[in-house]
């Protein structure tokens, strides 16, 4: 059977989501338990790679079962042998040609910042604390308008990993304000290594007035890394969402875009 689960996890005790030679990561610890559940190793695919420290509301992932079981008491199976930090919200079956990577339309990620002084500590490891005042919401808003659409996106990438093609498309990047907080929702097919974190790291350095709008235009037409600004905190960053099309997710609302 073949099954498309959506995964929700807090990333401050793991490596990341992709298996990693010499730490524990998210896909280990999920690969585990279904080989516990299934009677033999399983291989999942994950939509999205997150960094370690790296949150997930809505990290999807896809994976075959030799064995026939239902949706409702496979996540009960999986969700009783996970630790607190890692829970499957749902599972649907799905068709055979569904890949949670290749079948994505889309990615969101969402970047959390809370400014100010003090810091509810609820909010530890859920959110960035940026400490101070001063930060612009209108040079901000405007920082996100323009990084909206095809750039090259060089130098929104870390150091040393960027490949030969930097240029990705944007969809959208909004900002919204609750009180202190502040939320960066930035959505695209594909992302660089880093990118997220860096595209926070920017908007807020124009946001504080260290930089301006027309030097980060020029970050986005071919700038360095070195160039940029600072990669902000992995505590604030929450894979939210992945969009799928119809046909290869029928009839599962959650995986609708």
């Amino acid at each position: 059977m073949n099954f498309a689960a959506r995964i929700s996890y807090i990333g401050k005790n793991y490596s990341g989501w992709q298996v990693q030679p010499d730490a524990v990561s998210v896909q280990e610890v999920l690969e585990g338990v279904l080989a516990k559940i299934s009677g033999s190793p399983v291989r999942i695919t994950g939509a999205g790679r997150t960094d370690k420290g790296v949150n997930a509301w809505g990290q999807v992932a896809s994976f075959s079962l030799a064995k026939s079981i239902e949706p409702d008491k496979l996540r009960l199976a999986m969700n009783f042998y996970l630790p607190e930090d890692i829970r499957v919200m749902d599972i649907f079956p799905v068709n055979s040609n569904f890949n949670a990577r290749r079948s994505a339309l889309s990615r969101e990620y969402r970047y959390f910042i809370y400014h100010g002084w003090v810091c509810p500590p609820v909010l530890n490891d859920y959110v960035w604390w940026r400490k101070g005042k001063g930060w612009n919401i209108d040079a901000a808003r405007e920082a996100c308008r323009m990084i909206q659409g095809r750039h090259n996106f060089r130098a929104f990438c870390r150091a040393g990993e960027c490949p030969d093609d930097p240029f990705r498309t944007i969809d959208s990047v909004r900002l919204r304000t609750h009180g202190q907080l502040s939320i960066i929702t930035v959505k695209a097919q594909s992302f660089l290594t880093n990118m997220v974190r860096i595209i926070v790291g920017n908007v807020t350095a124009v946001a504080l007035g260290k930089e301006s709008l027309s030097w980060l235009g020029g970050l986005l037409e071919g700038g360095e890394r070195g160039e940029s600004a600072m990669t902000v905190p992995a505590c604030g960053l929450w894979f939210w969402r992945v969009n799928y099309g119809l046909k290869e997710a029928v009839n599962h609302e959650e995986l609708r875009p």
